[in-house]
This record gives C-alpha cells, structure tokens and sequence, in this order.
C-alpha cells in the first residue's frame, strides 16, 4: 500500500511539473511560413486568413517570410521543423505540382514530408495585352499574332512560375509563336507589359486586376472555365475558342508529416471557418481570388492532379530550373 502510494505521489509530482510546460506551449505563437516576400499576394493571404484562424484557435499565428528558390527555401525548413503543433506552410503550385520536375533535385519530398491541411485560394490567369497592341480579343490577337516575325512575347513572374508554364501550355494549343521573358516577381513583368516592353502576359488577377480595371492593360481572356465575378465583360478563352485550356496559380496549407491528426483537423476547422467569413472573402474579392475551403484529402487529390498535368508539359518542353 505504502508503494502504492508513494507512486502515486510521485506522479502526482510529476504532472504538476509538467503543466507549466504545457501552458508555455499552449502559448507559444504558431508560426506560419510564407516562400515569397512580405508585401505579394502569397504573404497577404496568409495574413488575412491567419488573423481569422487565430481566433478560432485562440492562438497567435506569426507569418515568416521565407523567399526564394521557388518556395524551395521555405519547404526545407518546414519540411525538416519538429516543432510538430506549432509550424504550418504555404505550399503552392510550385512546392507540390512542379518544382518535382524543374529540380533535378530536391531537399524535401512533395507527397511524403508534407501532411495537407486544406486549400487556400486559386489565383485566375488573365491574358494582357500592351496598350500598344492593336487587338481586343482571342481572334484579333491571334491574326496580329501571325503577323510578328520574330514572334510575340509574354512576360511571367520567373522560369517555372504559373505564368511561364500557363505561356507555354498557351503555345502548345495556339500553335503561336511565343517567347519567354522571365522577371524576378509579378510586379515587374506587370510594369513592362504596361510600358510596353513586352507584348503580353498570362498574369494573376491579384497582380493586375487593378491595372485592367484602371484601362492601364487590356484583358483579352480568362484562363479559367467561367467568367470573373470582378470583371464579368472579360470572357473567357474557351468561349473564344482556346480547347482544353485552364492555368491558376494556387496555394494550400500543409504541416510537416510527423503533426498528428488531431493537430491536422483542428487546424483545417480553423481554416474553413476561415475562408467561409465574411472578412476573408470580402479581401479575396478585391484580389480576384477564389477561396477554397475543403478537406485535406481534397487538397492531396488537387496537388496529384496538378502535379500529373503540369509534369507532363514541363517534361515535354524539357523545361528545367537547374
């Protein structure tokens, strides 16, 4: 009896001891990791949905902007965090569907070192054209297109970016001749499409809406199958005859693969809650972004998707990053 108890005690001791390690960890701040700069559109969504996430979780969620390598930097060290509970990642149609291909090599496994919480948001493509060129739509581009000896070319936000591949896959249909012009960002390509510098781009709706509707660039198509509730007299490029043609730039939640299931699904209730409120769809809507609210298995089933589709068309064009 005397053992019992004294085995008692000493647990007893033992998880007194233990919760004020419990609290500290309660409280310590979730930390959300971001590939691309503060200030674009990758970093303004995850603000957005983690002040809404944060209060359903009763947590602070600091953002960490970890830019470069095409989210490469990022995923490494969320993919190697053990801090499992306390870090989550914004991995995107680079990180999961075509950095596999681009890379001949990579620090972290795609489908094996990430656990998928839920998906953020879409980012619709829009082909812009310069103010200097004479066309209005798919038709009028394609006959002034045919005109261009040394070809036309359209602007992305880097080699292996949504824009570049959505370029190529664009090319592929049309027949036309296009050239690549890489930038270091979204912004800059905007900037020489807007002076005219280059001919066109398949950018983002958070890049350039406000440009088209300014009248500083001309939408001429959406790359996606419906219309945009933000600019409903675009139409789209299948309406105009461009077959079997969809790009997005899109981006999910993951955690790191050893974060328990428990973990995994109080993060994606928090996420949903997220995206469903007023406030975050409200900020998408500006941006032109389509907020997905879903499960993690609906999120690993995209990134197969996504992964299978774009690979195929980078190993086609031998498109390579390294």
């Amino acid at each position: 009896m005397t053992t019992r108890r004294t085995a008692l005690a000493l647990l007893a001791q033992a998880t007194l001891a233990t919760l004020p390690l419990l609290a500290a960890a309660q409280d310590k701040p979730l930390e959300w990791v971001v590939g691309y700069a503060a200030g674009g559109g990758s970093d303004i969504v995850a603000r957005t949905v983690a002040e809404q996430m944060g209060k359903t979780l009763g947590r602070t969620i600091v953002v960490n902007n970890k830019p470069g390598a095409a989210t490469n930097i990022a995923a490494d060290y969320a993919a190697k965090s053990k801090d499992f509970g306390n870090i989550m990642f914004t991995a995107d149609f680079a990180t999961l569907a075509v950095n596999p291909f681009l890379f001949s090599k990579l620090s972290y496994s795609a489908e094996k070192d990430f656990k998928p919480v839920g998906m953020l948001a879409r980012f619709p493509l829009l082909l812009v054209v310069a103010p200097n060129v004479p066309v209005k739509n798919w038709q009028e581009f394609v006959a002034w297109a045919q005109k261009q000896g040394d070809g036309v070319t359209y602007a992305s936000a880097g080699a292996g970016s949504p824009h570049h591949l959505a370029g190529e896959l664009l090319r592929e249909k049309s027949g036309l001749k296009l050239v690549h012009v890489p930038y270091r960002g979204a912004a800059p390509a905007v900037q020489d499409v807007m002076g005219g510098q280059v001919n066109i781009g398949l950018i983002d709706t958070a890049s350039v809406q406000q440009y088209v509707t300014s009248g500083k660039l001309r939408a001429i198509g959406v790359a996606s199958p419906a219309r945009l509730k933000t600019l409903p007299d675009v139409p789209t490029l299948a309406e105009q005859g461009v077959k079997d043609f969809e790009a997005y730039a899109w981006q999910g939640l993951v955690v790191p693969a050893g974060t328990g299931d428990d973990v995994v699904a109080k993060l994606n209730k928090a996420l949903v809650a997220a995206l469903e409120s007023t406030t975050v769809k409200a900020r998408f809507q500006t941006l032109g972004l389509e907020p997905l609210p879903g499960t993690p298995e609906q999120m690993a089933s995209y990134a197969r998707t996504e992964r299978s589709r774009w690979g195929a068309l980078i190993q086609a064009n031998n498109i390579r990053l390294d």
